[in-house]
């Protein structure tokens, strides 16, 4: 939980995710730096909902997804200082994010990287093959559903923790490769050939799914 310099934010993922002009988002950065606690909370409220998000994602627990929310912003609030303009703050925000849950993951159990080739151009994106689980059909599909959503999070935690940070970048915070390239410090094609690893072990654990 956080210290003495609890945010008032923490916690609290807004209702919708805001949209600013560059202009106004730098303004908030810079008074920010500066010390001044109503433009650091007005500037993630422009992400935290994302931010709970993938954390959620990560752990499927809220409780401890709340704890890695947490972590993630105290850590941006105590580092943001260190941040420079030249590049995105979503990209370094969310490398401060990724960070904090790959330890997290890595906590949980550390897994081996297995190489494989990169992904061929116009690769069917495997979540289209995976049946729709909206709730509230039909008490069997209901059931199913539930069972679907275990069947998807126990083949995530298959994967080891940059695959599955990568999958989810992708998959469930619509980031573009280049992009998540960025936030892993890394190339697109890296970024690339990561989340084909991912698609290719839930091809195995999640085919009879199909």
């Amino acid at each position: 939980m956080m210290d003495g310099t609890c945010l008032e934010f923490a916690g609290k993922a807004s209702a919708q995710p805001s949209t600013m002009s560059e202009a106004d988002e730098l303004s908030l950065i810079r008074r920010a730096q500066e010390g001044d606690r109503s433009a650091f909370d007005a500037l993630i409220r422009l992400y935290d909902q994302n931010v709970l998000r993938l954390a959620l994602q990560v752990v499927g627990s809220p409780e401890e997804a709340r704890d890695l929310y947490q972590e993630a912003f105290l850590k941006v609030y105590r580092s943001i200082h260190h941040f420079r303009l030249e590049a995105k703050f979503s990209t370094w925000l969310y490398r401060v994010v990724m960070n904090v849950c790959l330890d997290h993951l890595r906590r949980q159990k550390a897994r081996k990287e297995v190489a494989v080739p990169q992904l061929e151009e116009g690769q069917t994106d495997f979540l289209q093959t995976v049946p729709d689980e909206r709730p509230g059909l039909d008490p069997e599909r209901a059931t199913h559903s539930k069972e679907i959503s275990r069947r998807i999070q126990m083949a995530l935690e298959q994967l080891n923790p940059r695959e599955r940070m990568v999958f989810e970048l992708k998959h469930y915070q619509g980031l573009k490769l280049r992009a998540i390239g960025e936030i892993c410090n890394t190339s697109e094609q890296t970024a690339k050939n990561c989340l084909f690893r991912a698609t290719q072990k839930l091809r195995m654990e999640l085919g009879d799914l199909a």
